[in-house]
């Protein structure tokens, strides 16, 4: 069982149109901080983000914002946060993002989000984590990067093993729950001496 003290998560800085997307959002917040689990993000106070920081502040939980200046000065940087950590550049933001957590979700997002989530799945193959790294797989949203992820096990460029790393679930609760059960892989064999 993994001791989740905080989870970074991952998501768009828009908020998009999918009613279903925005309630899964504040679910999650909201579940974080019932669980006593620390939100770290990406500290804005707009989209997706600010939706997930915000239901777990209305909920008492702690929530921990890590953003680079350039975005501080745009003013979409969340004020109410416990904590907000200001970094020089978007690649301090994300190893700063990766040393506060005990593990990932990503909701739906954009090109961000989706550079966010690759990185860390990347770092999990390459032995550099070993934390779990979900997917919320908000009202279909991740159907066709899945069935692509497939594609590329079934044309031989991703092994089935690095696919099943990724923890996928439609359910807030049942993801973190299968978070909490994760059992990191073998060190794969290029990682090996």
């Amino acid at each position: 069982m993994n001791a989740l003290k905080s989870i970074a998560v991952f998501c768009g800085s828009s908020v998009g149109n999918d009613a279903k997307i925005i309630a899964q959002s504040k679910a999650l917040g909201t579940l974080l901080a019932q669980e006593k689990i620390a939100v770290v993000y990406g500290g804005a106070k707009i989209g997706i983000m600010g939706n997930v920081a915000d239901a777990a502040l209305a909920h008492k939980g702690k929530v921990i914002g890590v953003i680079p200046e350039f975005l501080k000065l745009k003013e979409v940087v969340h004020l109410g946060l416990q904590e907000l950590i200001t970094t020089d550049t978007m690649h301090q933001r994300k190893m700063k993002l990766q040393e506060l957590s005990d593990g990932f979700i990503t909701l739906p997002g954009g090109f961000g989000t989706f550079e966010e989530l690759f990185e860390v799945i990347t770092w999990a193959q390459l032995g550099l984590h070993q934390k779990p790294v979900g997917v919320l797989n908000s009202n279909g949203f991740y159907d066709d990067l899945i069935a692509m992820l497939k594609t590329m096990v079934t044309k031989g460029l991703l092994k089935k093993d690095n696919l099943e790393m990724l923890i996928i679930d439609t359910q807030v609760e049942s993801l973190l729950e299968k978070m909490r059960n994760f059992t990191p892989k073998a060190l794969p064999k290029w990682c090996k001496v």
